[in-house]
Parts: C-alpha cells; sequence; structure tokens
C-alpha cells in the first residue's frame, strides 16, 4: 500500500482525494500557492508545502516545484486530480522517472488518448463507434479536403486533434467555407495547443453527451461503472450531471459499456477514465477519452455504491479490482450541480469572502467543497467551488431532493450560479430528460 501522497492539486478535488487517502490510512502532502495558504485540505494535510505565487503557471503547472515537494516530504506517489496537470503525459513520465508512482495511466497511454486523431484510431480498432470522420489528420490538398467533406456529408467540424473543453473548434456548413475553416483551425490550434494537427468529423446537430466512466486495474481487468449525461452545457462546459443517463437501455449500457472495457484491457489502460460519446437517434458515436478522475465523479459513487477515488488508489498501489462487472448494480438515480463563484446571469467570476455558508442536508444529499465562512476566494483560478449531488430512488425523486438541497444551501458575500441551477431543475425540457447539448445555451439566449 503507497504510504504517502502527494496531492497535486487545489479546492474540492484536493479535498476529496485527501479523504480517501485518510479512509486507507494514507498520508497526504498538501502543496499550494501563495494564494492558497487558508484551503481546506491544506489546513488538514499531515504535511503542506508552497510551491509559488498565485499564477498556476509559477505553482500548479510548475512541474520541477512538485517534483522538488515530494521529494523533500518523501513522498510515495502523486495524485494529479482534475485540471492543471492531471492529463500532461509529460509531467506523469517526470513523476515516474523520478521514482514516484503516478495515481493515473502510464505516459504512453495518456499520449495516446490525448492526441485525439490517434485516439479515434484505437477505439475504431477497438470496435468502438465513433463519428464518422476523416480518420486521421487533415492535409493542404484543397481537392481531398472537398471530397472528404462531400462524402462525409455537411454539416461537417473541424477539429485540433490536441484540443479540448470545446477550444479548437470550427463548424462548417459549406464548401465556400471550408478551405479557410481548416486553415484558421491549423493556425488556432498550433498556437493554443503547440499541435498543427487538425482531422474532420460529421456535425451532429441535435447530440446528448452521453461517458462512460471506467477502472482499469494492471492485472488486464476493466469494468464500466455505467454511463452519465451531461448534456447541460454552457460554452461547452458541464453545468449538471446526471446518473445514469434517461432513457439509456440496460442492453445499450452493457453493449457499450462492455466494448469500452474491452478497449481498455487492448491498450493497457490502467485507473480511472471516461470514454465520451455523442448519442442522437439511438446511436453512440465516440468523441474523446479524459485520463483522470472527472469532475462529474461523485453521481457514479452514488448510484454503484462504489468510492471510485478509493478505487483509484488501490489500483496504483498494484491492487486487483476488488469486483468483477457482473458485481456492478445501478441504484436509483443521482443528479450532480455544479457551484460556481459567479453571477448567474452575466457569469463574470465572483471572488471575494464568504461571509456565511451553510450546507444543505437530508435524505440522498452530498456537498463537495472546500469553501467554509470566512474563506476567501481567489481571483486565479476556475469559479468552480463545490458540488451539490442529490440521490434518489429514481430521477423525480432526485430533482425534488436537488430543489430542496438548493433552496437550503446558503453562500452569502459572494454570488454563485445557485439561481441558475433551481431554474434548470424547474424547466419542463430538463424534468422529461434527455434534452441535447444545445437546450441550455439556446434557453439562455446565448
Amino acid at each position: 500500500m503507497i504510504e504517502k501522497v502527494l496531492i497535486a492539486n487545489r479546492g474540492e478535488i484536493a479535498l476529496r482525494i485527501q479523504r480517501a487517502c485518510r479512509e486507507l490510512g494514507i498520508k497526504t502532502v498538501a502543496v499550494h500557492s501563495d494564494a492558497d495558504r487558508d484551503l481546506k485540505h491544506v489546513l488538514l494535510a499531515d504535511e503542506s508545502v508552497c510551491i509559488g505565487p498565485a499564477p498556476s503557471r509559477d505553482s500548479y503547472l510548475h512541474i520541477p516545484s512538485i517534483i522538488s515537494a515530494a521529494e523533500v516530504t518523501d513522498t510515495v506517489a502523486i495524485h494529479p486530480g482534475y485540471g492543471f496537470l492531471s492529463e500532461n503525459a509529460d509531467f506523469a513520465e517526470r513523476v515516474e522517472r523520478s521514482g514516484f508512482v503516478f495515481i493515473g495511466p502510464k505516459p504512453e497511454t495518456i499520449r495516446l488518448m490525448g492526441d485525439k486523431v490517434s485516439a479515434i484510431k484505437a477505439m475504431q480498432a477497438a470496435g468502438v463507434p465513433c463519428v464518422p470522420g476523416s480518420d486521421g489528420p487533415l492535409g493542404d490538398d484543397p481537392n481531398r479536403l472537398l471530397e472528404l467533406a462531400h462524402n462525409i456529408g455537411y454539416p461537417v467540424i473541424i477539429k485540433a486533434a490536441g484540443g479540448g473543453g470545446g477550444r479548437g473548434m470550427r463548424v462548417v456548413h459549406s464548401d465556400a467555407a471550408l478551405l479557410n475553416a481548416v486553415s484558421l483551425t491549423k493556425a488556432e490550434a498550433g498556437a493554443a495547443f503547440g499541435n498543427d494537427v487538425v482531422y474532420m468529423e460529421k456535425y451532429l446537430e441535435n447530440p446528448r453527451h452521453v461517458e462512460f466512466q471506467m477502472l482499469a486495474d494492471n492485472h488486464g481487468h476493466a469494468v464500466h461503472l455505467g454511463e452519465r449525461d451531461c448534456s447541460m452545457q454552457r460554452r461547452h462546459q458541464k453545468v449538471v450531471e446526471e446518473a445514469p443517463a434517461p432513457g439509456i437501455t440496460a442492453e445499450q449500457r452493457q453493449r457499450i459499456g462492455d466494448r469500452c472495457a474491452e478497449a481498455c484491457v487492448r491498450i493497457g489502460y490502467r485507473g480511472l477514465g471516461t470514454f465520451e460519446f455523442l448519442y442522437q437517434d439511438g446511436e453512440f458515436y465516440f468523441i474523446e477519452m479524459n485520463t483522470r478522475v472527472q469532475v462529474e465523479h461523485p453521481v457514479t459513487e452514488m448510484v454503484t455504491g462504489i468510492d471510485i477515488v478509493k478505487a483509484q488508489i488501490l489500483v496504483a498501489s498494484g491492487e486487483p479490482l476488488q469486483f468483477k462487472q457482473d458485481d456492478i448494480e445501478l441504484r436509483g438515480h443521482a443528479i450532480e450541480c455544479r457551484i460556481n463563484a459567479e453571477h448567474p446571469e452575466t457569469f463574470m467570476p465572483s471572488p471575494g469572502r464568504i461571509e456565511d455558508f451553510h450546507a444543505p442536508g437530508g435524505p440522498g444529499i452530498r456537498m463537495d467543497t472546500h469553501i467554509y465562512s470566512g474563506y476567501v476566494v481567489p481571483p486565479y483560478y476556475d469559479s468552480m467551488i463545490g458540488k451539490l449531488i442529490a440521490h434518489g430512488e429514481n430521477r423525480d425523486c432526485a430533482i425534488a431532493r436537488m430543489n430542496n438541497a438548493l433552496r437550503e444551501t446558503v453562500i452569502e458575500g459572494i454570488q454563485t450560479n445557485i439561481p441558475l441551477h433551481r431554474q434548470i431543475m424547474k424547466d419542463a425540457a430538463f424534468q422529461a430528460g434527455g434534452a441535447n447539448i444545445h437546450y441550455l445555451e439556446k434557453k439562455l439566449g446565448l
């Protein structure tokens, strides 16, 4: 068993990892920037190390400082959480070369799945359904580009192979716009990601975002923990997530989940991972794999009863999975609302001091957050300050419990997006289930 873990992250995910470590009897090291000395997990850690000033590039993204902190604290393993360096293959490689355990996939796996072109090829080889597309990088031959677009059928979308989070994408509806779109996306991709490779896919106009949670060990075993629906999005950023996805049948779940598990075994995957799909007209289309713990992992934990962060750490310790696919059963329904420190209508960040905080309670309610009364939300990082999760015997019960929890939550001194979540929970299309990824933006007039 790993004896000490350095948590290379901040906020609620750092506290979540720390709690899992404590349950396993593992000591924790919290690294933090100058702005984060008062974070809850820093105050609760066995040891803490300041790794630099507030800007992420000088602290949470500064690999030498994190490695040095691990060395001086005699750390055994490093957990990257999500965001920051969590899907950086160079960081994972540096961690392992320095003699530490990286709690995540192997560096070569992160590279394989981090490049969208190579990821799609790997999934096609494993029999995972993918969006019709170029099946490789786009060249510079105008005639070939036009031929590809005609074969796929307009509209198409040009994507950066190294992109993510909604960046590096451009939708094209006609021949007239195609060549310029490819050129612009290449230029933007090179500037933003240091990789100007782009590819083409069919643009699905009204899809849902459905993803499968995977867990694999070092012994050739992989399981899926069901699916989540993350279609309530704003500017490609998830706002509300739920499990299981409304309208997905047990047969569909087994068919796609089994293929994803087979793909994990095929590529030698280890740890947590998420296969993300677009779902339209009853069909799944793979778009990418996230090689880390997801923000929305609690809804899966609530419906499966499995602590997947603990499972992730056990896998990194070399332990085989403690359950088989047949042992996993989905019970009830869970919904997660991302609570952000931002104006609920303009979405402008709202950093500042939290004068009063009261977490909600009641049956099936879980609040994952690092905030407390008197805590100052800094202006330097992502605006998410917590995740509110409601679990019920069915979807209607989960929505009712979430409504209660949102009414009970008190966060004073800053603005939050709780009013937006209350609006979503009462929305007829959300209550019916199955809204597509464009629904929320259209509702908000964006």
